[in-house]
C-alpha cells in the first residue's frame, strides 16, 4: 500500500479543492503507471503548513515575504 505524503503552505495561496483533487488523482496514477501499485490502495495525504511553521534559510515564509 503506498502512502504519498504532500505538503503544501496553507492561508492565502493554499490549493484549491480542485487542486488537491487533481494532486490526488494525478499521483494515485502516477504511481499504478510507473511502479504498477493499485490505485484502490495508495493512499495520498495532503498537508497545509501555517506559513509561520514553514521555514526557509533560517525565516520562516512569512518573514521572508514580508522583506520580498
Amino acid at each position: 500500500m503506498p502512502y504519498v505524503n504532500i505538503k503544501v503552505t496553507g492561508g492565502r495561496e493554499a490549493p484549491s479543492a480542485e487542486q488537491k483533487a487533481e494532486l490526488i488523482a494525478g499521483v494515485t496514477d502516477l504511481l499504478a503507471r510507473v511502479l504498477n501499485k493499485n490505485p484502490e490502495t495508495t493512499v495520498v495525504v495532503i498537508d497545509e503548513v501555517d506559513m509561520d511553521n514553514w521555514g526557509i534559510g533560517g525565516k520562516s515564509v512569512t518573514e521572508r515575504r514580508k522583506q520580498s
